[in-house]
C-alpha cells in the first residue's frame, strides 16, 4: 500500500512539471540551441527559464542552459522553498539529499536562482524561483561564501547590463567541468570546476565570453584529497577562484559541442593565440572590470 501511494505521489509530482517550456533556443533572435554532448548518455529535463541535460552516469548535470530576460525580472526570496528531487527522473540518476547531509558542502545553484526568475506575471517568476530548488539543477559547491563566488555569481548580471544591446537579454550556459581527479565522496564525484559560457546580442551579432570557477584545495597542504575514490570524508574544497578563459577550452574540458560559441568568442587572445594549449592563455579575474573583450563595454 506505501509503495503504491509513493508512486502515485510520483506520478503527480511529475504531471506537476507537465508544460515547462525550458530553455527557448530562439531568445536571442538567433538559434543557440543547448550544447550537446556526444557518446554519453543523458536526458533532457525542461523547467520555466531553463533546462538541464542530465549525466546520467554522473548523477549531474552536464550543462544547464538558461535564458535571462533582464527587463522583467522580479526581486523574489527562496524562504520556505525546498530541494527536491525531480520526479521524471529515478533517483539513482541524480544527486540528493544524502550528498549534501552532514558535511560542509553547499547545494550549488547551477542556473542562478535570481538568473532565472523573471516573467511577464508573478505567477511565472513564482514557478522559476521554485524550478531552480530541483537537486538537477544543483552541484556540491563550498559551502563558505567568498569573494571568489560573488564574483561567479554576478558575471552574467554584469554582462546583460554592459555588453548585451539594449533587449538585456542574455543566455548562459553553466555545468561541472568532469575530472579523472574529482574526489569521489558518497559515490558521486565532485567537481573541482565549473564552467560558464555567456551569449548574447553585441551591435547585433552574436557573441560568447567563457569562464572557469576552480575551487580546487591547496594541493601543498593536502597532497591526498584529489585521490579518486575518497569516501569517508567530505572533501575540502578551496575557494572560488573565477578565469575567464576561451570557449575552446571548455569544449576540450568538457567535450560539449560548443563549435556555434566557440566562432563567436569576444576574449581577444582566443583569435590571437588560436593554438594555445588548454589554460595557457586563462585570464585569473578579481572584479568584473578585469574583463578581456574585443568591445568597449556600455556604461
Amino acid at each position: 500500500m506505501d509503495e503504491l501511494m509513493t508512486h502515485e505521489a510520483s506520478a503527480a509530482a511529475a504531471r506537476s512539471l507537465a508544460g515547462r517550456a525550458g530553455y527557448d533556443a530562439g531568445f536571442l533572435g538567433i538559434p543557440v540551441p543547448i550544447p550537446a554532448l556526444p557518446g554519453v548518455k543523458t536526458v533532457l529535463l525542461p523547467y520555466t527559464h531553463f533546462s538541464v541535460l542530465m549525466r546520467r552516469d554522473k548523477r549531474l548535470a552536464a550543462v544547464t542552459a538558461l535564458a535571462m530576460d533582464g527587463k522583467k525580472l522580479m526581486d523574489l526570496d527562496r524562504s520556505g522553498i525546498q530541494w527536491r528531487l525531480d520526479p521524471r527522473l529515478p533517483e539513482d540518476q541524480q544527486t540528493g539529499e544524502r550528498v549534501y547531509a552532514r558535511n560542509d558542502l553547499d547545494r550549488g545553484h547551477l542556473v542562478r536562482r535570481a538568473s532565472a526568475v523573471w516573467g511577464d506575471t508573478r505567477a511565472e517568476a513564482v514557478q522559476a524561483n521554485e524550478d531552480t530548488f530541483y537537486y538537477t539543477n544543483a552541484a556540491p559547491q563550498a559551502a563558505k561564501f567568498n569573494q571568489g563566488m560573488e564574483l561567479w555569481l554576478g558575471l552574467e548580471s554584469y554582462l546583460q547590463e554592459h555588453a548585451a544591446d539594449h533587449s538585456r537579454r542574455i543566455v548562459v550556459f553553466t555545468g561541472p567541468v568532469f575530472s579523472a581527479t574529482d574526489p569521489v565522496y558518497r559515490g558521486v564525484d565532485i567537481p573541482l570546476r565549473f564552467f560558464k559560457v555567456a551569449a548574447f546580442l553585441h551591435d547585433g551579432e552574436l557573441a560568447a565570453t567563457g569562464y572557469v570557477v576552480d575551487q580546487t584545495p591547496q594541493l601543498d597542504d593536502l597532497p591526498e584529497i584529489l585521490r579518486p575514490g575518497i569516501t569517508d570524508d567530505a572533501p575540502p574544497l578551496g575557494p572560488f577562484r573565477t578565469f575567464q578563459v576561451p570557449v575552446r577550452d571548455i569544449a576540450a574540458l568538457t567535450g560539449l559541442d560548443l563549435d556555434q560559441l566557440v566562432a563567436v568568442d569576444r576574449m581577444p587572445i582566443a583569435a590571437a593565440l588560436p593554438s594555445a594549449r588548454v589554460t595557457e592563455t586563462w585570464r585569473e579575474l578579481h572584479s568584473p572590470e578585469d574583463l578581456d573583450l574585443d568591445f568597449d563595454l556600455d556604461e
